[in-house]
């Protein structure tokens, strides 16, 4: 099943994680949303510097340290995502305990090894 993505941290960059999973998920057939610091596009995607309200997100995937996730969240959990993944170096114990809250899931888990593995 494909399930649209929010990716918050996306780089413009390409030897960053965050790109190399907006570039993944896109090969793989899933439709891409990208929130990051700088406008650009990777692989045709906008990468979006205003939090905007994305409809029907199924996943949000974190590329951002905890001290930066702070005011997000809010936004994030107003968007209603099926399920938050945080990457490596992501891992958010506030964070996981407001989601649940919110009946948001949560994995701690890495997307570009979910996507490698089928387990996306």
């Amino acid at each position: 099943m494909k399930k649209k993505t929010l990716v918050v941290g996306a780089s413009l960059k390409t030897h960053r994680y965050s790109n190399k999973a907006i570039r993944r998920l896109i090969d793989k057939g899933h439709e891409v949303k990208a929130l990051g610091l700088r406008k650009g596009e990777v692989e045709g995607v906008s990468i979006d510097t205003e939090r905007l309200n994305y409809k029907a997100i199924d996943t949000v995937t974190l590329y951002l340290n905890p001290k930066r996730q702070v005011e997000l969240y809010d936004y994030i959990i107003g968007l209603k995502p099926k399920r938050v993944i945080f990457n490596p170096g992501t891992e958010n114990i506030e964070f996981y305990n407001l989601l649940k809250a919110n009946q948001i899931e949560f994995e701690i888990a890495c997307t570009l090894v979910l996507l490698g593995t089928n387990q996306y």
